[in-house]
């Protein structure tokens, strides 16, 4: 991970407003039929629709945030799942922390 790949991902209000959902799913998304949202993550089809985004623009979104190591992904039949990767953030963290 880049530091100009994380500043890119944590300079958008909304990768910000997702990792925020991300923190706690149950509370931010309904069941999914596919999934556990706290074990398997999100389906990136109920992130864009909370967002009023396309899922085009929404991949756009998490390609930044995974790129940069705020979020993984799981492939669960045909639909992509997010959650936050906690290491990376901790990461993040870290590096900022020593930037300054």
């Amino acid at each position: 991970m880049q530091e100009a790949d994380i500043f890119k991902a944590l300079a958008n209000p909304r990768r910000l407003q997702i990792l925020d959902w991300l923190k706690d799913p149950v509370a931010h998304f309904p069941r999914q039929v596919d999934g556990d949202l706290v074990e398997d993550g999100v389906c990136a089809l109920l992130i864009a629709d909370k967002l009023g985004i396309t899922p085009a623009t929404l991949s756009e979104h998490m390609r930044v945030l995974s790129q940069s190591g705020l979020v993984r992904s799981r492939r669960i039949k045909q639909w992509i799942f997010y959650q936050r990767n906690e290491d990376g953030i901790g990461a993040v963290r870290a590096m900022v922390l020593e930037s300054l």
